[in-house]
């Protein structure tokens, strides 16, 4: 079924607005700069999205949307997954939608709407079973809140700092201790048998 005409502009709109922010960031731009980047005007932008807040919290919802479906195509161990999806972060490409979502992430954290319906999906839609791989013998959704916890620390020092060698060492000790208590748990006996 394919879907109606309005829909349909609103999606490409949005994925255009994705890649200009991808290009060239959404930061302090004017909602009638963004309309002009993407081939409209910023009156078809308002009546899609609401407000320039509006259309920022959109294209935060659809590059979250789209890291949680990538995150579903790597292998279902928390430390396999955390460095698929490094590797796939580390992009520069990546830096203004970040960024973007830090700030927006942090607006929502202090009640500011639209910003606020942001929360709690950041965080709820990456301990779906879809991203965890539950059902699995031992899910473990703590350790998968923990992991998306320091990838989001060592990604906002990235954004900050721009040291990409230093934070991806940071994540492989993590993972690389995430690894080593999963072998230790499944060959320590279980004492309640």
């Amino acid at each position: 079924m394919s879907r109606p005409p309005d829909v349909r502009r609103r999606d490409e709109l949005l994925a255009a607005v994705v890649a200009t922010c991808a290009d060239h960031g959404l930061g302090q731009r004017s909602l009638r700069d963004i309309a002009e980047a993407v081939g409209t005007s910023h009156r078809m932008l308002l009546h899609h999205f609401g407000s320039r807040e509006g259309l920022l919290v959109a294209v935060v919802e659809e590059v979250e949307a789209r890291q949680v479906a990538l995150a579903a195509s790597f292998a279902t161990r928390t430390d396999a997954l955390l460095m698929g999806m490094w590797a796939h972060l580390i992009d520069p490409a990546l830096r203004p939608a970040e960024r973007l979502f830090f700030e927006s992430y942090a607006r929502g954290a202090n009640g500011e709407a639209p910003f606020d319906r942001l929360l709690p999906g950041a965080v709820e839609s990456w301990l779906e079973p879809a991203v965890t791989g539950a059902p699995s013998p031992d899910p473990d959704p703590a350790l998968t809140r923990l992991g998306l916890a320091v990838v989001r620390g060592l990604l906002l020092d990235l954004v900050a700092t721009g040291a990409a060698a230093e934070t991806t060492a940071a994540l492989e000790r993590f993972a690389a201790m995430v690894a080593a208590d999963r072998a230790r748990a499944t060959t320590t006996p279980d004492a309640s048998r």
